[in-house]
């Protein structure tokens, strides 16, 4: 079910435009507009979900886990990136995504970066 209002689910309807990284039947990856590294892509599911709360156990995460292994290893990340699931004020679009984050951090001195 989509949200009319989420602009991630707009963005997997193609009504807002994205630079897709990776896109499935269940996912869609996509370059951050705000980047803070080097690679900062989102990993979403296309079903729309609010938060981490509300995910029941429908295999959402085992298809984001695996287009996650995907984008690594074809941006050959494997040797240091991080991947980030934020929630409740921290979450800022209300569709569970994923930030994937690799190379150099925009704050070196943030500890989130030195983690």
């Amino acid at each position: 079910m989509k949200d009319e209002a989420c602009v991630f689910c707009k963005i997997i309807d193609g009504e807002v435009l994205s630079s897709i990284v990776f896109e499935n039947d269940d996912v869609i990856v996509f370059e951050n507009i705000e980047p803070v590294a080097d690679t900062h892509v989102l990993i979403c599911p296309k079903k729309h979900v609010e938060s981490f709360l509300k995910l029941s156990s429908d295999q959402t995460l085992d298809k984001m886990v695996e287009a996650a292994q995907k984008v690594i290893v074809d941006r050959k990340i494997e040797g240091g990136y991080k991947l980030i699931f934020n929630g409740g004020k921290y979450q800022s679009v209300p569709h569970i995504h994923w930030h994937l984050l690799a190379g150099d951090l925009e704050k070196n001195d943030d500890i989130l970066n030195r983690t």
